[in-house]
């Protein structure tokens, strides 16, 4: 499932929101203990009708040879109308059976039985978007984690696999499509309805089962697999939708061919299906066989649709369908083995999407090397944004969590991203050709099998010879691991010395020397590099670290040479080395490795802004312009870097980026957040200043007059001329908004038409208001760009003499294309403001934490997960100053004394524990 830092929740009046008034229960990884029973094959049939579904459930099931006999059997159940209860055919007396609002226990069942049930649901009230609901004319299901208890009762975890055999019976007229996992293998009239039965070769746990109903069309055709097999590829869509699929098929299709090419895994059904939605929780979800996308992240095309959109689409279609094998054929035990098939899976869609860009400009040439290291950045920038913030917050669990109390709390960057930052370890650690072989032995001993974290590295290892006991420690360490890094140079012997010293978190919470067993130092690959003063390269190399201080000599040289350290950020960690700001600006001049002349870069950039923050107020300034003095020599460095030829637009683009003011959080302490964003902002100003020839002659081709082409070299041009637009316009400068003016209203692609309307928002109100009722006019029936102009307005900046942000996002919660029941919506608006608006949201009046307040506890009424998400916004509450921090600690504080759901509870109750923990401060 694609995490797209989402949701979950629950209907007012089911009984699972009073069941969430209880005390919270922590489940723990310690306590597992495999199922006593196993269900070998379930037939489903479902006579669909948004208001009252009757669902009736034949599940064989078999006790475990070695379970206890005469034990009771807890089938899971929430929400669930019990209209029959029948084993091996005959009615259940009620004496042998308990319905609760937990679920059904059955008092000593036999050792082999068939258990038929009949419960009524109601779709058309369920607002939580979990088990069965109802979007827009359509039924269609969400059962990851624990959706399928919403739906029927059973054993809804995920190392019960089964076989399903699924019919569907429907109004024709309301519900011409019926699809559902596997492959169709009946259709028929029952007088008045029709039916279609589904039926799945392939076992699967509860959360991969998937239905859709409803007035669908589809983009189909036929696809040949390497092996020869013909299959069918459908993405199935809203009348009116179908021009916007064209992409995401063509992912689909290299997504296909890639698996086949770098894994020799290939599709193993007749058909596969995706289906959009505009209502639903997470990005996309996995179904064996019928992936179900919010259809933000499936439609594309160049009107409403981004270079970066196009990107997410290719990667997030290639994300589920890799899925198939990773986390469908072989998928998690238990839920805290979540990052087994989710970091996987994203490391993999990271692969295919690279692979992808490098094959396009001919793999290994000087275009390739550099559309690799542009994607590597922008998947490292999003890590440090929100995982690094998460490793360092009262959310800060282990990749594989011990403990928790809602499990969509878990669906985290850590999980996701730093987990596949571990499983690009273990490719670093055994080559590329040795993980291949350890993905197949893997395959090779667990398909069809739910397992453990443990298995896979044991596959990894097996298949290479090497011993990764010592690497199993990333899959219980919470926290950003930091290395420290001194260096030494013995000129009489031509030697050259590093020494690496790794610190953990303790079990306290605070981070110290890794020199014991608490915590233990893990095993990390570190790319590393030296360079001599003319900037030649004298070595690369990679090197594990595995004790706690390491040294490392290198003989021979004649001169003291400059570190590149972490090169392509080999591991997920925080490298602090004494550089001097000469020292940056050589490795963002000379460094042979493309990220770290970019990390060279966002370190001055970071600098430049603290030094700006740090200066002191009112103190007398120098005649003409005062530019601090790291600020100075970066505007320097960066007008040589982006003259030099080496390199090309995606790379210029990315070096003009600045680090986000989410990101510049969490490297201060007691933030002042509308300091910070004046310091971000003046440094910004000072470089389009320094950096206005060049930016003047990217903007200059008037690339957006050229007809739009989707391309590697194409999209690099665009970022880079509308970054440049963007600088151009922070400088007050009448022929800049101009320019963005005719951008915006002659653009023929919405990369263009956005790059330009960001840009106006930075001129004057006059022309920004025209601009946004303009976008909004031209794009109303387009759900997927309104969510941007959304984004736009709660993420903007105040300009001098306009109202507060926060007056317009209430505005907007008006707006007729706003609706609180929408989790897109609700993350454009709500998220948005609170998350990526600190200066507007952090108000000192404290009115921003009221209308969090007011947010996360309307929407806990009715969809928790979305709520729990919004709740993290006041995470990282004791990095601020103190006015605000115990204004933002009533806040939560109000939230915990009113909410009703265990997804909240958890997220607040950790925020409010931050305050009473000791300080994690790094040395």
């Amino acid at each position: 499932m694609t995490n797209q830092n989402t949701l979950q929740a629950t209907p007012v009046d089911a009984p699972v929101t009073d069941a969430a008034m209880r005390p919270a229960v922590t489940i723990r990884r310690s306590d597992y203990r495999p199922p006593d029973y196993l269900t070998p094959s379930v037939h489903l049939r479902f006579e669909l009708d948004p208001e009252r579904t009757i669902v009736t459930s034949s599940a064989r099931f078999v006790r475990r040879p070695d379970a206890a006999p005469g034990a009771a059997l807890r089938l899971d159940g929430e929400g669930l109308e019990l209209l029959a209860c029948r084993l091996d055919g005959e009615d259940l007396d009620k004496s042998r059976y308990i319905a609760d609002e937990d679920g059904l226990l059955l008092q000593a069942p036999p050792a082999e039985f068939e258990l038929t049930t009949v419960v009524a649901v109601a779709p058309a009230g369920n607002l939580q978007l979990s088990g069965l609901y109802a979007s827009r004319g359509m039924l269609l299901t969400q059962c990851e984690a624990q959706g399928f208890r919403r739906i029927t009762y059973f054993q809804d975890r995920p190392d019960v696999m089964a076989r399903y055999r699924v019919e569907l019976h429907a109004d024709p007229d309301r519900f011409p499509v019926l699809l559902s996992n596997g492959n169709l293998v009946e259709t028929r009239r029952e007088g008045e309805r029709h039916v279609a039965v589904w039926d799945d070769p392939f076992p699967k746990p509860s959360y991969l089962f998937a239905l859709v109903a409803g007035r669908l069309e589809a983009n189909e055709l036929t696809h040949p697999t390497r092996s020869g097999r013909e299959v069918t590829l459908q993405v199935w869509v809203e009348p009116g939708n179908m021009s916007k699929t064209e992409h995401a098929m063509e992912s689909l299709k290299r997504a296909i061919g890639w698996d086949e090419d770098r894994f020799d895994l290939e599709l193993d059904l007749d058909r596969f299906m995706i289906v959009a939605t505009s209502d639903f929780n997470m990005g996309a979800m996995e179904n064996k066989g019928l992936n179900i996308f919010n259809a933000k992240y499936l439609f594309a095309n160049p009107r409403i649709a981004t270079d970066e959109d196009f990107a997410r689409v290719e990667s997030i279609v290639g994300h589920e369908y890799f899925h198939n094998w990773t986390g469908n054929r072989v998928t998690c035990r238990d839920w805290f083995q979540l990052t087994l098939k989710e970091g996987l899976t994203v490391f993999r869609d990271q692969e295919f999407s690279a692979d992808l860009l490098a094959a396009e400009l001919g793999e290994g040439s000087p275009a390739a090397v550099s559309a690799r290291a542009v994607h590597r950045i922008e998947t490292v920038r999003v890590l440090r944004a929100t995982q690094f913030a998460e490793d360092a917050g009262p959310m800060a669990h282990p990749i594989r969590p011990d403990s928790y109390q809602a499990i969509d709390n878990f669906y985290t960057s850590t999980v996701y991203e730093k987990g596949a930052e571990v499983i690009r370890m273990l490719q670093t650690l055994v080559g590329v050709d040795g993980f291949r072989k350890g993905m197949a032995l893997y395959f090779q001993r667990h398909d069809g099998q739910a397992v453990t974290c443990d298995d896979f590295v044991a596959a990894i290892a097996d298949a290479n010879g090497r011993d990764l006991g010592r690497f199993m420690r990333w899959y219980s360490t919470a926290g950003t691991p930091l290395i420290l890094v001194v260096s030494a140079f013995d000129a009489a012997a031509g030697r050259y010395s590093l020494i690496f010293r790794q610190h953990l978190r303790d079990a306290d919470g605070r981070t110290v020397p890794a020199t014991g067993s608490n915590p233990s130092p893990l095993q990390i690959p570190v790319a590393l590099g030296l360079l001599d003063r003319c900037g030649r390269e004298i070595l690369a190399t990679t090197v594990e670290l595995t004790d706690g201080e390491q040294r490392l000599d290198f003989e021979g040289l004649g001169s003291e040479p400059i570190p590149s350290l972490l090169r392509g950020f080999s591991a997920p960690v925080i490298v602090k080395y004494d550089y001097s700001d000469d020292d940056l600006a050589f490795l963002l001049a000379h460094d042979t490795d493309p990220f770290n002349r970019w990390e060279a870069c966002q370190q001055l950039i970071v600098r430049a802004i603290v030094q700006t923050m740090e200066r002191a107020p009112g103190a007398p300034e120098p005649a003409g312009r005062s530019v601090a003095p790291s600020t100075a020599l970066l505007g320097r460095s960066l007008h040589s870097a982006l003259m030099d030829a080496r390199l090309d637009d995606g790379l210029r683009n990315q070096l003009l980026a600045l680090p986000s003011e989410g990101f510049l959080t969490e490297q201060l302490d007691d933030i002042d957040p509308v300091a910070l964003r004046a310091a971000r902002n003046q440094v910004r100003t000072e470089l389009a200043h320094a950096l206005r020839e060049p930016l003047q002659n990217f903007v200059a081709g008037h690339h957006w007059k050229d007809p739009y082409r989707l391309s590697v070299t194409a999209g690099s041009r665009r970022a880079l001329a509308n970054a440049a637009l963007l600088l151009l316009n922070c400088q007050d400068l009448p022929d800049a908004a101009d320019l963005a003016q005719q951008q915006f209203d002659a653009a023929n692609n919405m990369t263009d038409r956005l790059g330009a309307l960001q840009a106006l928002l930075l001129t004057t109100a006059e022309r920004r208001d025209a601009a946004l009722a303009a976008f909004a006019r031209e794009y109303a029936d387009e759900a997927g760009v309104m969510d941007k102009w959304f984004m736009l307005q709660a993420t903007m900046h105040c300009l001098p003499g306009t109202p507060p942000v926060l007056d317009r996002v209430l505005e907007l919660t008006r707006h007729p294309a706003y609706s609180a029941s929408n989790p897109n919506k609700v993350r454009s608006l709500m998220n948005a403001f609170c998350t990526g608006n600190l200066a507007e949201f952090h108000r000192a009046d404290g009115r921003g934490y009221d209308l969090w307040a007011q947010q996360v506890l309307s929407l806990d009424q009715v969809n928790p997960q979305v709520a729990a998400r919004l709740a993290r916004a006041l995470d990282r509450h004791t990095k601020f100053i103190a006015p605000l921090r115990e204004k933002m600690h009533a806040a939560l504080a109000r939230v915990a004394q009113n909410c009703r759901s265990t997804d909240v509870r958890e997220i607040v109750d950790r925020s409010l524990g931050a305050s009473r923990q000791p300080s994690t401060a790094t040395p």
